[in-house]
């Protein structure tokens, strides 16, 4: 394990709910952390509660502009320790309506956007024989659900991914992992979720203790596993809980 104090972290997706939660919980442990997000609003009000998090803007579904964005974040704060995906654009559409376009922009926000990420940091965590990536990943992954092609071959892909840099990694401590959120989160998704799901949602919160236990890991410990954010930070909380008793 490497304790992730005075470390990088670059958090790429969502910033209003699960991403905003992430950047908290890495910034109180010490890290200096990036986020990139495509809304400008979340990057805002990310920049007004924690001046300590620098903020970006990006497009997820273009490669070019994402690997610029990157390269440019790169070259401010170094190569990072932890770098979390957590980028899609999820819509619901059954194929019978989905266009070849709208497919490629779905997929493309999901599994190419982690291609670039992982590409643009993957030399440095090489020649540094350090470093974690995590691609938040979903129960879409595991399964098919009518009405969402695009959404489940891009979570699909992403899966795949994984397991082949957590395999090109293993012999330069880069640890490749994915990670489900384990639980009903309330954020954008929650209309998605049936009324019994809804009772039970927790905050984003309540699942970051994860990524911060994450980003100090090294691929000896786990690589090229799927880990579930909700079960882990309940165990982080109860041991954490134990030994202060």
């Amino acid at each position: 394990m490497t304790h992730p104090t005075g470390r990088f972290a670059l958090v790429a997706g969502n910033a209003e709910d699960l991403g905003h939660a992430v950047a908290r919980e890495l910034a109180a442990a010490g890290m200096t952390v990036a986020v990139l997000c495509d809304q400008a609003d979340a990057v805002r009000a990310l920049a007004d509660e924690l001046p300590s998090v620098h903020a970006f803007t990006t497009d997820f579904t273009d490669p070019h502009v994402l690997r610029a964005r990157a390269e440019e974040v790169l070259e401010r704060f170094g190569t990072p320790r932890l770098l979390v995906h957590n980028s899609a654009v999820f819509r619901e559409t059954p194929v019978l309506e989905l266009d070849g376009a709208a497919f490629a922009a779905e997929v493309d926000s999901i599994l190419q956007s982690a291609f670039v990420l992982s590409k643009a940091v993957w030399p440095g965590m090489v020649a540094a024989r350090d470093g974690s990536i995590v691609f938040v990943s979903s129960g879409s992954a595991l399964s098919g659900f009518a009405n969402e092609a695009a959404y489940v071959a891009g979570k699909h892909g992403q899966e795949g991914l994984m397991k082949v840099l957590a395999l090109e990694g293993k012999d330069h401590n880069v640890a490749v992992n994915t990670i489900t959120l384990g639980a009903p989160v309330d954020g954008p998704l929650a209309y998605t979720y049936t009324d019994a799901q809804r009772a039970v949602m927790v905050p984003p919160s309540r699942l970051a203790p994860a990524f911060a236990f994450l980003a100090g890991i090294d691929a000896d410990f786990a690589s090229g596993h799927r880990f579930n954010a909700f079960q882990l930070s309940e165990a982080i909380r109860v041991t954490a809980a134990g030994a202060s008793s």
